[in-house]
């Protein structure tokens, strides 16, 4: 929900400088597909999505969603993905609707690749997500009547 708030925002606050990095980035991950040469197409492409939230010029959109991809990285393996060609058409089209400054074709669009994304996620540790589950349903049933 936050990164496609943020693609729209970024639709209507976006700078030249924004969107030259985004193309740029998107260029390049473009290429290195064409290549073969993914080892570095995870950063390439963090540093779009990062790059797209500071376009939302909104500090405290930019702080949640660092906060949450630091935490994701800290939770998750992120396995390559199947068609690094479609997640990287997928970007330039966000940066084509951003860049138009259409923020419902932007949020539309990062909001569908991000639930493509989700499916390249996996917890790194399954037991500790049973953990998780059993302490969370404790905390919040604390003080409830049964």
């Amino acid at each position: 929900m936050l990164e496609p708030l943020a693609a729209a925002r970024a639709a209507h606050r976006r700078t030249e400088a924004h969107l030259k990095v985004l193309r740029g980035l998107v260029r390049l991950g473009q290429e290195r597909v064409r290549k073969g040469q993914g080892e570095d197409l995870r950063s390439l492409g963090g540093w779009f999505h990062e790059t797209l939230a500071q376009a939302s010029s909104s500090p405290g959109l930019i702080t949640l969603l660092t906060q949450l991809r630091h935490k994701l990285a800290w939770m998750y393996v992120v396995e390559p993905p199947a068609a690094p060609a479609v997640s990287w058409s997928e970007h330039a089209a966000i940066v084509d609707a951003v860049a138009r400054g259409d923020a419902e074709r932007a949020r539309a669009l990062t909001a569908g690749h991000a639930g493509r994304v989700t499916a390249a996620h996996r917890l790194r540790h399954a037991r500790r997500d049973d953990r998780v589950r059993d302490m969370q349903q404790a905390v919040n049933t604390v003080g409830l009547p049964n």
